[in-house]
């Protein structure tokens, strides 16, 4: 029986007429995938609940954060006290205090930590700092790598970009982004040769360690200590987005797992247990260049919200004192693709499942994906399938073929279980469009 979603196509009706598109992020739309997006009315644990009354299992998780599943205890714990104590001061508080403090002991490389309020403003403050630091202009950055909708980032860019197929975003200034060099994602050649190209130019070079927003594509060994080595010899400021991987990989985010610490790194979503919350750290001389100990500007009134450090605190709290979260993470991911991998070949269907702790993603392409090109030559229209089918069988993924899907400690056997059962249907599905 298919389920209902009267409510849901009601519901974006009425968005079309208030917001650009009916969504306030564009993948969101569902548009890449061939129909209406879902729109949620509640959460709970692995699942999702629409306003249709139909029940998901979700491995969305709000793109990353839910790291322990929706509305867990352990960050709900207090939350209610928390609010009635003020939403926002505009002072400085205790509780940010202790949030750069756990950051900086988990990322050695944050010595010195500052709050803001997104990914996409840690990503920007970070680069303004890196300039004002080394004195250049130019930065290198990879393609598919979304690190926000800043101007100067928004080249060449993963995430909805992507899936909408603008890379570049008109409105974007030549005279900004001309001052962006795109290097070809784990490919240290590109790299060298930029850099060979813009003698003492180049201020930063920023990447995802762990690709996530063309979908997963794990930065290789060699190219990331190879980064850590170029960086070092031009006297060039790397930089870490770990907006999706900190304290998701490991608690020491990417770095931990490559062994490799850059310059500077950006946090977002985790940090804050799913509330609007990003965070840029650094060396010590690097990060006392922010004003007002330096002059390199950037404020906000809501960095360090009181009630966004509170959440985030539980969140960081449990992960720190549970440390086999991880493992159990780590033992889904690879069961998980296993069960993927096993389905595939019993349909003989050739893609590609790529997996990472707790990231992971089917791409529909016949060949290994190592790169920006490898990802947007996969069969967009077979994921439209895949995820049409996925959904009328209760199975919540990414509404984009070059998003991550994202595993949590709430996921148990029988959520696998009944994702492989959808995932058989869903590939029977593909195949029979495909003749």
């Amino acid at each position: 029986m298919a389920m209902e979603h009267a409510a849901s196509r009601a519901a974006f009706d009425q968005a079309r007429q208030y917001i650009p598109g009916g969504v306030n992020s564009p993948v969101r739309a569902f548009r890449a995938v061939g129909t209406d997006p879902v729109f949620i009315r509640k959460a709970q644990g692995t699942r999702l609940f629409d306003l249709d009354g139909n029940e998901y299992i979700d491995y969305i998780c709000s793109w990353g954060p839910m790291i322990l599943g929706h509305a867990h205890p352990a960050l709900l714990e207090g939350a209610a006290e928390a609010m009635g104590r003020g939403l926002s001061f505009g002072l400085p508080t205790d509780l940010e205090v202790e949030m750069a403090r756990r950051i900086s002991t988990a990322y050695p490389a944050a010595q010195l930590v500052r709050m803001v309020n997104s990914g996409t403003e840690a990503t920007m403050s970070a680069i303004r700092l890196a300039r004002g630091f080394t004195g250049r202009d130019k930065i290198i950055k990879f393609e598919g790598c979304y690190h926000g909708h800043s101007d100067c980032l928004l080249v060449k860019a993963g995430s909805g970009a992507l899936t909408c197929g603008v890379p570049t975003s008109p409105g974007v200034p030549a005279d900004v982004v001309k001052h962006t060099v795109v290097c070809r994602y784990n490919d240290l050649e590109s790299v060298k040769e930029a850099f060979a190209a813009n003698p003492g130019q180049i201020a930063a070079v920023i990447l995802e360690p762990v690709a996530a927003n063309m979908g997963v594509i794990p930065g290789k060994p060699e190219f990331i200590a190879g980064l850590r080595q170029l960086c070092n010899e031009t006297g060039t400021v790397l930089i870490f987005d770990e907006v999706i991987t900190g304290f998701r990989l490991s608690y020491g985010g990417a770095a931990q797992v490559y062994g490799v610490q850059p310059d500077m790194v950006c946090f977002g979503k985790i940090i804050g247990g799913g509330m609007p919350v990003g965070a840029y750290g650094g060396r010590r001389e690097i990060m006392e260049c922010v004003a007002p100990t330096g002059p390199v500007y950037q404020a906000g009134t809501l960095s360090g919200n009181p009630l966004a450090m509170y959440i985030g605190l539980r969140q960081l709290d449990y992960l720190n004192t549970h440390p086999e979260v991880y493992a159990q993470l780590e033992q889904s991911g690879e069961k998980f693709a296993a069960g993927v991998r096993d389905l595939l070949q019993k349909h003989g269907l050739p893609y590609q499942l790529q997996q990472m702790g707790s990231l992971c993603t089917l791409f529909f392409a016949d060949h290994p994906v190592e790169s920006y090109e490898d990802a947007v030559s996969s069969d967009t229209e077979a994921f439209a399938v895949y995820f049409r089918t996925m959904l009328e069988n209760g199975i919540m993924v990414a509404p984009s073929q070059f998003e991550a899907m994202f595993l949590s400690a709430a996921h148990t056997d029988a959520d696998l279980e009944a994702t492989f059962a959808a995932m058989d249907k869903a590939f029977a599905a593909v195949k029979a469009a495909r003749g």
